[in-house]
């Protein structure tokens, strides 16, 4: 989560030095510039003297990558090409082709298109591959490709995409793509209206007014927020989010910090919309930072019912500091604190395991805290909402068939099996779903389940020693056994799996806008939440009002 919220802080090299001389670093500053001199020695004579010629940018740029990932995975270095990356995903804003794309295995695959942007008029659609930009063919392309699918407004770029097996070739014209952080809201009937929030982008809090004003004057009389799979953003349009609904001087958040300018105090600055609209926020597992400080600000406040599944638990808060040659670092530099006092990070970078990954806080270590009203929440975890619901966490088998790939490949090669379908909602029979198993056999999809993986760490192990072919009659039982318990996975959870699959057909046919409409009368979660707001006895018991 960042937090550059008012000016950029541009630190050049000689005052940065002079900073931090000044500051926490004064008694480690004769270590920190011999470890910098061993370095540059080190640097320099390698690149001298090696017998090959070297990459000095691309070694440099690995080296510091490397360093920082030790530390936690938010501690980031920006190269000139990284800075521009970083830039769009603080705004949204960029020049380009208006569609989600994924590098797998040397191929570049489109993964959603939105809808009347560039890549949508040109008629793409997810699951077509670019194998070719302008004259640069992707095969023997190994920078980032989605580079040059970007450039001046009105641009045209000659692509060729692969779709079922076959080449065609388009023009693509550029346009400024402006991502919604607010890419809907409507009414899931005569008094509830929802607001989905998917980033914390500079207009995620007017964006979100604008939604909730619309909404109000529309007869909304409840409103239900979703940060499920929001990831985070920018700490101050989190403030100003919750200042949507709680008075001006709140303390939404604090952030602490071993040197003292970096620990606040961040309140609320403006008037709100509205004190006493009841509210649900509702978390999921991918809800994380920004999204967290929303959910646990306004359930410390005891000024919204949270519910879903608990979120990822970042607690950590990162600027971005300006270096020289257009270059960039992303520093973790404080934790924050919800308004009740508690920190809810779950993932302790500052002790690892015999792994070298960081270790997890035990909930028996939780420590308990008080909401406005007396209730009781814990730290150290994410934020756990005040209705828990089990079925909304996904299964192993299930996350496993997204992040391969089955379920978005199924969909796929449905699509194109049933193109007419329009406007519809696809009804997926047991002969679809039979079909979806039969596509995971014949693809042969890894789940990469956790056993999978230790199966083959162990394979590698047993070359390595030379026990291969002892073992070989055995491990092939064993991993006939697993695949054959990941079969019985997907029939056990047939029932999740199929929803999966129905997400990913509804943005095929009608884009993610069609999808939400969808949520509107048949997610779990939004049914819950209506249902909550609609029985007020309950919704006041649950804050203790």
């Amino acid at each position: 989560m960042q937090i550059n919220i008012k000016k950029r802080v541009v630190i050049p090299v000689a005052a940065a030095g002079l900073f931090f001389i000044g500051t926490s670093f004064k008694d480690d500053f004769f270590a920190i510039a011999k470890q910098i001199e061993i370095f540059t020695e080190v640097f320099k004579t390698v690149n001298m003297n090696y017998v090959d010629q070297t990459n000095p940018a691309q070694m440099m740029d690995k080296a510091i990558k490397t360093m920082l990932a030790d530390l936690d995975p938010y501690t980031n270095y920006f190269n000139e090409q990284d800075v521009v990356k970083f830039k769009i995903n603080a705004t949204s804003e960029y020049t380009g082709i208006g569609a989600l794309t994924s590098r797998k295995d040397g191929q570049l695959i489109i993964k959603e298109v939105y809808k009347n942007y560039p890549a949508d008029k040109a008629g793409l659609k997810a699951g077509d591959e670019i194998v070719q930009i302008g004259e640069v063919n992707l095969i023997d392309f190994k920078d980032d490709a989605s580079q040059l699918l970007k450039g001046a407004k009105n641009a045209k770029i000659p692509i060729k995409y692969k779709r079922q097996g076959k080449i065609v070739t388009t023009n693509i014209t550029l346009e400024e793509v402006d991502l919604k952080a607010v890419p809907f809201f409507g009414k899931i009937d005569d008094k509830t209206g929802y607001i989905v929030l998917t980033q914390f982008t500079r207009k995620a809090s007017s964006e979100t007014k604008a939604a909730l004003e619309s909404l109000k004057k529309d007869g909304a009389e409840k409103i239900i927020l979703d940060l499920r799979g929001n990831p985070g953003g920018l700490l101050n349009e989190a403030v100003n989010i919750c200042n949507l609904f709680v008075p001006k001087n709140e303390v939404i958040v604090t952030t602490k910090s071993k040197i003292d300018q970096h620990n606040n105090s961040y309140k609320t600055n403006f008037d709100p919309v509205d004190l006493e609209i009841p509210l649900v926020v509702l978390v999921d597992g991918k809800s994380a930072s920004a999204s967290e400080i929303v959910a646990g600000a306004l359930q410390d406040l005891d000024r919204a019912v949270v519910i879903g599944s608990r979120s990822f638990g970042k607690g950590l808060v990162q600027r971005p500091i300006d270096l020289i040659y257009g270059t960039q670092v992303k520093v973790t530099i404080s934790r924050y604190y919800t308004p009740s006092g508690r920190c809810i990070q779950s993932l302790d970078y500052g002790h690892k395991d015999e792994n070298g990954l960081a270790t997890r806080t035990d909930a028996k270590n939780y420590n308990a805290f008080k909401t406005r009203n007396g209730r009781t929440v814990y730290d150290g975890g994410g934020i756990l909402p005040d209705i828990t619901l089990e079925e909304t966490k996904l299964s192993p088998i299930a996350e496993a068939l997204q992040q391969n790939d089955a379920i978005f490949n199924f969909a796929t090669e449905y699509f194109y099996k049933n193109p007419s379908l329009g406007e519809k909602i696809p009804n997926l029979t047991d002969a679809d779903y039979a079909a979806f198993k039969q596509s995971v056999k014949k693809n042969a999809v890894s789940m990469d389940t956790e056993t999978q993986k230790a199966m083959k760490k162990m394979r590698e192990l047993a070359k390595k020693e030379g026990i291969e072919e002892s073992i070989k009659t055995e491990y092939n039982l064993l991993a006939s056994a697993i695949q054959k318990s990941e079969e019985n996975q997907i029939n056990k959870y047939q029932k999740e799996i199929k929803n999966l699959i129905l997400d990913e057909l509804i943005l095929r046919y009608q884009y993610r806008e069609g999808l939400y409409q969808y949520y509107l009368k048949n997610n779990i979660e939004i049914k819950k939440a209506t249902s909550v707001l609609n029985n007020p006895v309950e919704y006041n018991k649950i804050l203790l009002k």
